[in-house]
């Protein structure tokens, strides 16, 4: 992938401190440590054997059961909760819209990547299915009785839409297909679309299609890191990983090819050390292959190799959240944008008037994802503070408000409007 700066590109005007974005220099993982043979591939899970018995939350405190998908899946705390199997609220929102069913196994995901809580390196630390992931637990559940409960609801379920999210597992890709089967056996995908979250690292082009055949709708890959370098730090050879840049743009091209314009895209984390740009010409390219951009604002996830490492400052996120939704959803090109000598937005490529309506309707700025029931640009997949806490809110897991859109314009240095609605 190659992006030109544009010709309007300005010099940078404050100093390269990165104290309003986060530097590449700054933003170096910890090497994983060594993992003692005895802990490793689930292995305490495995010689206790104990029998799973209906829901398992990670909170327990007790002897991990042995599940294992495709009988066993896991949900976030948020959909376990609009699921009505766990107990709780959640700030200013119903919960979740998007119900992610996470596939489990004892040995875990034998991925090692840097951000991510599920990472292999976490092995002697805590057993797979009690780690956390984006900020929360996610508790394990029968799948059939996943299944059961939704199919009982009907026409009055409170989901947009269902993912399974792959990880990276020799059983991965057999089991995605025995859930998604499972899945539509009872619920239409009419009634409750499917998006899968995949692992190209496992897959073949033959398994993205079978996928669709199967009635998946919309296929995503999590890059997650915008550039070839950034994912070879994060999710390759620099933290003793599988994954590999050419081989997630291989099935991500196999993903427009069999699913078609609209029904792919990628996951994208903002904040791990690209510059704006990087990350908008990562967007413009996904826009021109006929796909979008699903965007994650970093944050330090406990016990990844990155969890000494700052959050994305909320400047720099919101920049690129608006102008991601430009580029994504407006029409706009990252060739109309402006950015200084540090790859910063300085402008976005539109009349003040027209950036300050799209301002107020406070979309840009809400959790980006597979589409819902509302409109196209307003995500299903809301993730309720997966990327933030609730005091200093990242991507809005709803509708902003008139002082969530004040507090956004001071954010992106904007204005004061008080007409904002």
């Amino acid at each position: 992938m190659t992006c030109l700066k544009p010709e309007g590109t300005a010099p940078a005007d404050e100093p390269t401190d990165g104290l309003d974005f986060n530097p590449y220099e700054a933003m170096r993982p910890r090497a994983p440590g060594d993992i003692p043979q005895r802990v490793r591939n689930g292995a305490r899970v495995k010689a206790n054997d104990v029998a799973p018995e209906g829901v398992y939350r990670p909170d327990y405190n007790i002897l991990t059961p042995h599940m294992r998908s495709p009988d066993y899946v896991q949900m976030s705390t948020a959909a376990a909760i609009t699921l009505g199997i766990t107990r709780g609220r959640m700030y200013r929102c119903s919960c979740s819209r998007c119900l992610n069913l996470l596939l489990t196994y004892p040995e875990g995901c034998r991925a090692n990547c840097a951000y991510c809580g599920l990472a292999r390196h976490r092995e002697a630390e805590r057993d797979y299915a009690d780690r956390n992931f984006i900020r929360v637990d996610w508790p394990a559940v029968p799948t059939e009785e996943v299944v059961e409960i939704v199919a009982r609801n009907g026409e009055n379920t409170p989901f947009h839409r269902m993912c399974i999210s792959m990880i990276t597992h020799p059983s991965s890709d057999a089991d995605t297909v025995t859930v998604l089967k499972t899945w539509t056996a009872r619920i239409p995908p009419e009634r409750i679309p499917v998006s899968i979250l995949s692992n190209p690292t496992t897959m073949t082009r033959g398994d993205v299609r079978t996928l669709r055949d199967l009635g998946a709708e919309i296929f995503t890959v999590a890059l997650d890191a915008a550039t070839p370098e950034l994912f070879d730090r994060t999710r390759g050879k620099g933290v003793q990983s599988p994954h590999s840049w050419r081989k997630y743009w291989e099935i991500l091209h196999d993903a427009r090819d069999i699913f078609g314009p609209q029904k792919f895209g990628a996951h994208i984390i903002v904040g791990m050390g690209e510059s704006e740009h990087d990350v908008l010409c990562l967007v413009q390219t996904l826009v021109d292959l006929g796909g979008h951009s699903h965007m994650f604002c970093f944050f330090p996830e406990r016990g990844s190799l990155m969890d000494h490492l700052p959050a994305t400052p909320r400047d720099q996120w919101r920049r690129v959240q608006l102008a991601r939704y430009l580029i994504d959803y407006r029409g706009l090109r990252v060739e109309h944008m402006t950015f200084d000598g540090e790859g910063r937005v300085t402008d976005f490529g539109l009349p003040q008037g027209e950036l300050d309506a799209i301002v107020d309707s406070g979309i840009p700025f809400r959790t980006s994802g597979c589409p819902g029931k509302f409109a196209d640009d307003i995500s299903a997949c809301d993730r309720p503070y997966g990327d933030s806490p609730p005091s200093d809110i990242a991507s809005y897991p709803f509708q902003p408000n008139k002082t969530d859109l004040r507090k956004v314009r001071r954010q992106l240095a904007l204005p004061k409007r008080e007409s904002t609605p």
